[in-house]
Parts: structure tokens; C-alpha cells; sequence
């Protein structure tokens, strides 16, 4: 490779479109995203639990540090690293990456979940107070965020050390701040031990259940019983979590590991984001009690029943048309040739919308959300959120694949003209 390909190459990586507001995106948002953690945290332990109130409800010194806190979360992650090493589920490979090799990648996540399971029910036959993680909350967050900042250095200084086609695409760009945020090493990787991999599915997620279940003992502890609008934010959010874990290897198709850097942005949303703001139902639940009918309770249900059949077959779509696409189940499937050597799928659940698996995923969101009645907004925070997170990525999706397929994909934006919703968006 000549000298003028070389600095095409270097000038190409360094001019790559800057996204999540770029420069200024970078500085705030590592400030605003840890702040709104702590501060949804203090909020839903409020007894007014209310999003505009002013001054918030800031939380004392004492309440931000428990010395138990690093200890428990230390120990959780140790604990997952060990299972993510055990030989257990089969081992699959990732998608080819630029220097024409695949990485391999462990499948055993939802052993991982088990095992935990399991561990957790030990824990409580021997008394363990597991309600106490309604006090420890707080502090687990400080100390999430910390080892976030932590571990997202470690990436940006050893990123310097890898080769140019181990970084990752949009990660390069010669900005300290943004590419620390957005992660320059595609798959940083300390021997066979992904990194991103690891954050993507393990502790975080499973932290998730584990803290919705210290909320529930919480309830048992303060009332005698769990309620039933505790009982279904544990379980809908616990079938989610186990869902993503026994379908793992179709993570390995996905945006972040594919396409993302490992930064600030990936690791902070796995191991502080994800835990700590997706079950705040059941943080809210502890100190907001909500009465459920039975049929109340059953509309609820069936609305997630239905958002997971969506998110579930259409994802299963997707992925068993990526490994097979003679397979029976896809083989009589409309598709539309691209110059890539790909097809797109224009009808079944991909001819509904573009992104179907996002349309299940709002209306689970949404039935998390509705256990916690309609007195206050904090328990549809996710819900918001969610959305907007949704519309973004399916945003970036959609200019990747038209830079990617060209013409084939306008073609199948015209037959396929909404996005996530139906006859809305």
C-alpha cells in the first residue's frame, strides 16, 4: 500500500460523521447520564416521587457510600467472569471482520443465569437479607459509575496499542474526548476474554433481575407479601432478561458489537445504565405500593404477551435468515437482491415494519410500566426513554444500510414505508 492510500486511509478514519452530538455530546453526556442515574435513584425512593419537583431530593454523603458496596459488585463481576471462562454451552463465531478473520465467543450466558439463580436461592434459605439492596442502591450506582470511568480508560489508553483494523470505524477520529466516548477498540479482548462481549450480556443484565428481586424482598420485609404489581415487574422483566440470554449468539449480528467501539458510551450503559434505571418500577414499588385488579392484571399480561410474540418471532426471522435463508421457515419469503450479494426481507414480519423487534420491545416496555398505576410519570420514564433510544438507533440503522445496500435500499424503504410503528412512524 502506497503512501497516498495511507493517508486516505488515515484522513478517511479521522473524518468519519461524529454522532450522539459529536464533541460537545462527548463531554456532556459522561456528566448528565451519571447524574440522571443518581438522581432517578432519589427520586423513586421520595415519597413525592415526582420528576419536576424542585429542589430534587438530593441525596446525603452517608447515603452515596456503603464500604459494602464495592465488595458486593466487585464479587458480582468476579463471579461472572468466572462463569463466562467455565466450559460450558458451545462456542460460535462472529461475523467476519476487516482482516477477513472471526473471533469466537462463548455461549454460555443463560448457564451464567442459572448458576446465579441457583447461588440467589442459597442466599435466601440461609437468611440472607437481600431487601437490604434497597439501601445499598445508591451506593452500588457510585460504584458502577466508577468502575465504568474506570475500565472506559483502561480501553481508550490500550485502544493505542492495538492494530488500525481492530479499531473500530467511527471511533478514530483523532478526538481524545469523543473517541473515549465512543469506544476505539472494536473488540478489546485481554486473551479469548472479550470485554465487550462480557458487558454486553452478563453482569449488568443479570445485576437487573438481581436488584429487582432485592426490591421484592424489601417488599416482603416492610408488608408480609409481595404485591402482584411487584410480582409482574419481576417477572416480565425477568423473562426479557432470560430471553436475551438464551438467544446470546444472535447478539453477535448486533449494532454494538458489530459496528460500536468499546468507550464510555457501551460500558457505562451495561454496567450502570442497565441495572440501575431499567427496574425502576420496582424501586418504586418498594415505597409507592400499587393496588392491582385481576383484570387490570390480565390486560397487562396479555399486552406483554403480545410485544413479546412480536419481538420474539421477528427477531427469530431475522436471525434464522441471516444463518439460513433456504431454511423452511424463511426460504418462501419475498426478498430483494442487493449489490452486496445480500437480500432483504420484504415481507413476513419485516414487510410489516422495518424494525418489528422494536415495536415488541415498546409495548413490553410499556407493560412494565403500567403495574405502577397513572399518579406518577417516574415509572414510565423507561418507556420514554426507550422510545427515543429506539428512534435514534433505527436512525443510525438507517443510514448505515443505505450507504450499505444503495439503491436496494430505497427500493425497500418504498415497500416497506414505516419504520417501528404502523401507519405512524
Amino acid at each position: 500500500m502506497g503512501p497516498n492510500s495511507q493517508a486516505l486511509k488515515h484522513r478517511s478514519s479521522h473524518d468519519t460523521e461524529r454522532e450522539f452530538g459529536g464533541s460537545l455530546g462527548a463531554i456532556c453526556i459522561p456528566i448528565l447520564l451519571p447524574l440522571t442515574v443518581l438522581f432517578l435513584i432519589s427520586v423513586s425512593r421520595s415519597p413525592e416521587a415526582s420528576l419536576l419537583q424542585f429542589p430534587p431530593p438530593l441525596p446525603s454523603t452517608n447515603q452515596l457510600w456503603d464500604s459494602l458496596a464495592p465488595v458486593l459488585l466487585v464479587g458480582w463481576m468476579s463471579l461472572h467472569a468466572c462463569l463466562y471462562l467455565l466450559p460450558l454451552g458451545k462456542v460460535s463465531e462472529g461475523l467476519v471482520l476487516r482482516d477477513g478473520k472471526r473471533l469466537k465467543y462463548p455461549i454460555n450466558g443463560f448457564h451464567g443465569l442459572c448458576i446465579s439463580g441457583v447461588l440467589l436461592l442459597l442466599l435466601l434459605m440461609l437468611g440472607a437479607p437481600l431487601g437490604y439492596l434497597f439501601e445499598l442502591l445508591l451506593p452500588l450506582a457510585v460504584c458502577a459509575i466508577g468502575v465504568s470511568f474506570l475500565l472506559s480508560v483502561y480501553l481508550y489508553v490500550r485502544s493505542f496499542w492495538a492494530p488500525h483494523h481492530a479499531l473500530a470505524l467511527g471511533g478514530n477520529t483523532g478526538n481524545p474526548l469523543y473517541d473515549f466516548f465512543i469506544g476505539r477498540e472494536l473488540n478489546p479482548r485481554i486473551g479469548n476474554f472479550d470485554l465487550k462481549y462480557f458487558c454486553e450480556l452478563r453482569p449488568g443484565l443479570i445485576g437487573w433481575v438481581v436488584i429487582n428481586l432485592g426490591m421484592m424482598m424489601k417488599e416482603v420485609e416492610l408488608r408480609g407479601s409481595p404485591s402482584l404489581a411487584m410480582i409482574l415487574v419481576n417477572c416480565f422483566q425477568l423473562l426479557y432478561v432470560a430471553d436475551a440470554l438464551w438467544n446470546e449468539e444472535a447478539v453477535l449480528t448486533t449494532m454494538d458489537i458489530v459496528h460500536d467501539g468499546f468507550g464510555f458510551m457501551l460500558v457505562f450503559g451495561d454496567l450502570a445504565w442497565v441495572p440501575f434505571t431499567y427496574g425502576l418500577q420496582a424501586a418504586f414499588l418498594v415505597v409507592h405500593p400499587q393496588a392491582l385488579s385481576s383484570l387490570g392484571a390480565a390486560a397487562i399480561i396479555t399486552l406483554n404477551g403480545i410485544g413479546y410474540y412480536i419481538f420474539r418471532k421477528s427477531n427469530s426471522q431475522k436471525n434464522q435468515f441471516r444463518r439460513d435463508p433456504t431454511h423452511p421457515s424463511v426460504a418462501r419469503l419475498e426478498t430483494i437482491a442487493t449489490a452486496t450479494g445480500k437480500r432483504l426481507l420484504v415481507s413476513g414480519w419485516w414487510g410489516l415494519v422495518r424494525h418489528p423487534n422494536y415495536l415488541g420491545d415498546l409495548l413490553m416496555a410499556l407493560a412494565w410500566s403500567l403495574p405502577c398505576g397513572f399518579s406518577h410519570l417516574l415509572p414510565y420514564f423507561y418507556v420514554v426513554y426507550f422510545t427515543v433510544l429506539l428512534i435514534h438507533r433505527e436512525a443510525r440503522d438507517e443510514k448505515q444500510c443505505r450507504a450499505k445496500y444503495g439503491l436496494a435500499w430505497d427500493t425497500y424503504c418504498r415497500r416497506v414505508p414505516y419504520r417501528i410503528f404502523p401507519y405512524i412512524y
